[in-house]
């Protein structure tokens, strides 16, 4: 990331390990409010940074997970000392999420951006009819079938 962030934004899930982390590092480094920050730090698992990123894609924030979950894939380790320095020396990932627009057999359009993954679920008994388009080519023409999940890179 460059250059050296000094102030944090520290957000957690609710493990007990990510909240103990959430308040020492608090203590140690001091806790802005999001809007005021240079730099969110997650604190938790895969599933709590995707959250995070989804929860701060509008403020433009950059975002430095901290493993504090179980599985931890998308995080860094976690390591209260030196956190100044290691974001600093971070490399910058750029996200582009999958932007998903669904028609509803009502014809309502629904848009949504995801970062992971995009999930579509029959919401009926009846099968679902599904077309896929990416990037404005039919991948699939119709699909009958209870759902399908289309994930991005990250996923």
């Amino acid at each position: 990331m460059n250059k050296a962030a000094s102030r944090f934004a520290f957000v957690s899930s609710d493990t007990a390990d990510a909240k103990a982390a959430l308040e020492s590092l608090s203590a140690r480094y001091g806790q802005a409010p999001i809007e005021d920050a240079e730099i969110v730090v997650a604190l938790g698992g895969d599933g709590f940074l995707l959250q995070t990123l989804r929860d701060t894609m509008s403020t433009g924030k950059k975002v430095y997970g901290m493993n504090r979950g179980t599985i931890g894939f998308l995080m860094n380790e976690y390591r209260a000392s030196g956190l100044t320095g290691r974001i600093a020396a971070a490399v910058a990932e750029t996200i582009r999420p999958l932007e998903m627009q669904a028609v509803t057999a009502e014809g309502e359009t629904i848009s949504a951006l995801a970062i992971n993954e995009v999930a579509l679920w029959r919401q009926s008994y009846q099968t679902a009819k599904i077309r896929i388009t990416v990037d404005g080519q039919v991948r699939l023409e119709e699909l009958n079938c209870d759902g399908v999940m289309v994930a991005t890179p990250a996923g």
